[in-house]
């Protein structure tokens, strides 16, 4: 009978050890994925809010431009001279530092024209794409 104990005993240990990788994989499901991601979310929310009038923001979407104005969840922003778009602020991605020169400028021709820019100066655009 006391052989039938310590083997009990034994069995449960055993089992106890076997299920400790299971409880283990949601504790570090969280500190992993929930816990930075629910980080990067406070970030975001905080850089959204700080975003005043005049700062140069980017749009998830690739689009640069300055705010003007808010208007409850709504910002319009400046894409162009004299051409502004209404975005939700939760589109805008990134404000810009342009103290490091980080800055979105449109390419100017001599006569202060804004100038379309060529597939060929495209970074990883094919060589024969017809503009000569």
């Amino acid at each position: 009978m006391h052989a039938f104990l310590l083997a009990a005993t034994n069995q449960q240990g055993g089992s106890i050890l076997g299920l400790l990788p299971l409880m283990l994989i949601p504790v570090a499901m969280y500190f992993l994925m929930i816990r930075p991601q629910r980080r990067r979310q406070r970030d975001q929310a905080a850089m959204q809010s700080s975003i005043q009038v005049g700062d140069e923001v980017m749009m998830t979407s690739g689009i640069y431009g300055f705010v003007t104005q808010f208007d409850g969840e709504i910002a319009w922003l400046e894409i162009d001279d004299n051409v502004q778009i209404r975005i939700a602020k939760a589109a805008i991605q990134r404000k810009v530092d342009t103290a490091v020169g980080e800055t979105a400028v449109p390419a100017v021709d001599s006569k202060g024209r804004s100038t379309p820019i060529k597939a060929s100066e495209i970074v990883g655009a094919d060589a024969d794409t017809g503009d000569k």
